[in-house]
């Protein structure tokens, strides 16, 4: 069960980092939420995604988390919250059996659903996939001050900025490398600029061959043809190992790519680098640094 439950939370997340390649990536919140400043302090609040019910326990408000989806897992305490369904379709006569004074959607979530909950007079706020690692941050920070945490949300951002600032400085003096990431295989799916992974590339001293890519479908020619010195693998199934492992190993059957000639392919969990909080992304970061650069000792920046 356990393990059906981690395949299905990393389909989620895979779905929500490819999804964010054709979507606007701004806050789509309710127009009316902003500048509410009278507006109560939610208490009974319902998340329809794994990373709003991070963000919500990154906060200190997990305990006014009345129920999240199927695939909230982490904190470990999110797993005993009342189940309203997945990402992309939730129980709505759950929902308003549970009388939540706000429900924090992503961009996945059914927009036909949203708005019988507004109808209904339940506030939703909506939230986007981050472009950027800054606009992670920003979400992060308003997502705060809805949850009247907003001086929790500014510090936690400012240690993370600082922390990434930390790790590029070490890095800022090495030759830059070219690198490929990958997020899917059938079809090969890369990261570009279009998404905040691609701040992992950049702020980890590489150079993202796949940057222009549009929609970020690619293909094996060319990854050839870009000849790329760093590839990383983080694409569903690859935090349990078999299906990175097997991707890993169809890479290098490419000798003469410049990162398989050089050993320089690698397998990393897609949960932990697809998962935008201001944390996670420091986490991640010092991660891929020390891939694109595994002489820049990123063990020590905290």
């Amino acid at each position: 069960m356990k393990r059906v439950q981690c395949i299905r939370l990393i389909q989620e997340i895979f779905i929500a980092a490819v999804f964010l390649f054709s979507t606007p990536s701004t806050l789509l919140a309710d127009q009316d939420q902003r500048g509410a400043t009278s507006r109560p302090v939610p208490q009974r609040v319902i998340s329809l995604g794994q990373t709003i019910t991070e963000r919500i326990y990154l906060l200190g408000a997990g305990e006014r988390l009345v129920a999240n989806t199927v695939y909230c897992v982490e904190p470990e305490d999110a797993k005993y919250k009342e189940k309203i369904g997945t990402l992309l379709q939730a129980n709505l006569e759950k929902i308003i059996s549970l009388k939540p004074d706000l429900v924090i959607a992503s961009n996945l979530a059914s927009q036909k659903q949203l708005t019988k909950l507004k109808a209904l007079g339940i506030r939703v706020v909506q939230f986007s996939y981050p472009k950027s690692f800054e606009q992670m941050c920003g979400q992060f920070i308003e997502l705060g001050e809805i949850l009247g945490q907003g001086k929790t949300a500014e510090e936690i951002v400012q240690d993370a900025r600082k922390r990434v600032a930390a790790i590029r400085m070490k890095i800022e003096d090495l030759p830059k490398k070219t690198v490929f990431m990958q997020l899917g295989i059938k079809p090969l799916h890369a990261v570009t600029k279009k998404s905040f992974l691609n701040d992992y590339i950049e702020f980890g001293g590489g150079i993202n061959v796949a940057l222009n890519e549009g929609g970020g479908t690619y293909s094996r020619e060319k990854v050839l043809s870009v000849n790329p010195e760093v590839i990383i693998v983080a694409t569903m199934g690859s935090s349990e190992g078999e299906a990175g492992k097997r991707e890993k190993e169809r890479w290098m059957t490419y000798p003469s790519i410049a990162a398989v000639k050089n050993q320089n392919v690698y397998v990393v969990d897609p949960d932990k680098l697809c998962s935008p909080t201001p944390v996670t992304f420091v986490e991640a970061l010092r991660e891929i640094a020390g891939l694109i650069h595994p002489d820049s000792d990123q063990g020590d920046v905290k």
